[in-house]
């Protein structure tokens, strides 16, 4: 599998699909503790007609590196891919975290972004006084615990526990320093009051169930897209699993339409 060393971290890719194929490259990024297998539905489509890029972000999957305090600075390292493979723009496609980042990336370099998918995603994370205490809270108690109190709920109500159980397991294997710091990274994050410059067209995609990053948060972040298409789905947090074969003909429909 090909590899990019960035600013200390190597960094595992795929590139596939033809390169003459129709329009930009499709960019997958996916979320906190996942890795880039989190498109393997969407790949296998995509790759049969045109180039799809889909790598594990440092400290994830088969990516080495530690945790950065920032969702800039992995934004850097998607930047630094694209500009490794000679990309100058193409369409991004972020879940949750992987949002966040492609957000990043429209704000400070649009011509870099020819349109944006945002799946499960939102441009800051709101609570009351009292969930926040919660989730502070939650940071105390033992790493394992941590990561399956935060997996299992990302699920809608009804899938199937075994498999809730591999993702708790494989998301438990990123390393404890990545998890914390990364999950800092996505609270401070906040680009609510700027999202209205973001020109590109965009799709909003989320899961009616998600207690993660919830639906209201996303359609108050809609409101203020000037170019915004939103499409909810019956499902949690994790739709490029829960969902997978609705999520890919939303994202080709609206690629397409391109």
């Amino acid at each position: 599998m090909p590899q990019l060393e960035v600013d200390g971290a190597r960094l595992t890719y795929d590139d596939e699909g033809p390169r003459d194929g129709g329009g930009v490259p499709l960019v997958f990024v996916h979320g906190w503790t996942a890795n880039r297998h989190r498109w393997d539905h969407q790949i296998a489509h995509f790759s049969e007609k045109r180039r799809v890029i889909r790598l594990d972000l440092r400290g994830h999957g088969e990516s080495g590196g530690a945790g950065v305090k920032t969702i800039d600075e992995l934004a850097k390292d998607v930047l630094a891919l694209l500009d490794h493979l000679k990309i100058e723009r193409g369409v991004l496609i972020g879940h949750s975290m992987g949002g966040m980042i492609s957000q990043t990336i429209a704000l400070a370099h649009p011509e870099r972004v020819e349109r944006m998918v945002l799946v499960n995603s939102i441009g800051r994370m709101t609570y009351n006084r009292g969930r926040g205490l919660l989730m502070a809270a939650s940071t105390l108690v033992p790493f394992k615990l941590f990561v399956a109190t935060n997996i299992q709920r990302a699920f809608a109500p009804g899938y199937p526990r075994e498999e809730i159980r591999a993702y708790v397991k494989s998301s438990a294997d990123t390393p404890r320093e990545v998890v914390m710091t990364l999950y800092g990274a996505m609270r401070a994050f906040d680009v609510l009051d700027r999202v209205g410059e973001i020109r590109t067209p965009t799709l909003m995609i989320h899961g009616y169930h998600d207690i993660q990053l919830p639906l209201k948060q996303m359609l108050r972040m809609a409101k203020a897209y000037p170019d915004a298409t939103v499409r909810v789905l019956d499902a949690g947090h994790e739709l490029p699993v829960e969902k997978p074969a609705e999520l890919t003909a939303a994202i080709d429909a609206f690629v397409s339409a391109g």
